[in-house]
């Protein structure tokens, strides 16, 4: 669990990310809070998707809380990141929303 401000859509936004892993599902899940520890999503699983990632909070554009993307940084042969490789073969890259610019 951290908290973190990111630049997303031309304003900085401070959110608290907690991350863990599901044993059972075999991969990691992402829960966001406001700064005042509000939920905002819960439970958005970090997979890749599509080649070579896809945008996991895509169907959320209207939160404005921008893009997050898991993707692999080395050589790996797992489509998603194992309770030992996040931030190392896969990293959790954020940009902004997607809609909003387009």
């Amino acid at each position: 669990t951290f908290a973190i401000t990111l630049p997303v859509d031309v304003k900085n936004i401070s959110l608290i990310l907690e991350l863990r892993y599901n044993t059972v599902a075999e991969y990691w899940v992402l829960d966001i809070y406001d700064i005042e520890r509000n939920p905002i999503l819960a439970a958005v699983p970090l997979i890749t998707g599509d080649y070579p990632s896809a945008n996991l909070l895509e169907q959320f554009e209207a939160l404005e809380i921008g893009s997050a993307f898991i993707v692999p940084s080395g050589q790996t042969v797992t489509g998603r990141p194992d309770d030992t490789n996040l931030g190392s073969d896969f990293v959790l890259v954020w940009g902004d929303t997607d809609g909003i610019y387009k």
